[in-house]
């Protein structure tokens, strides 16, 4: 069987990097009381660097199928941001 550069664990621990991010972005929006846009435009900026990093820096693809994900997630986020943004402005 192949071997695609990281092990499980390794695997496992680039899952949790981005979601650990992308919790501590909600528990600041709450602190800090800043606008539900600017916490999608985070959290999607969030996810799009950590699947820049994890396509270039992980060897030999293994992280390509999470880095896809990450980066359609991140872009959802920002849709989102935008759709939040434009309800906000027509009230």
């Amino acid at each position: 069987m192949p071997h695609n550069g990281i092990d499980i664990d390794q695997f496992i621990l680039l899952t949790i990097y981005p979601a650990a991010a992308f919790f501590v972005l909600g528990f600041l929006r709450k602190k800090f009381r800043f606008s539900e846009a600017l916490q999608y435009i985070l959290q999607g900026g969030t996810c799009i660097v950590f699947s820049i990093v994890y396509f270039i820096v992980i060897p030999h693809g293994g992280a390509q199928g999470l880095a896809i994900v990450l980066f359609m997630f991140g872009i959802l986020l920002l849709f989102m941001a935008r759709k939040n943004i434009i309800h906000q402005t027509s009230q």
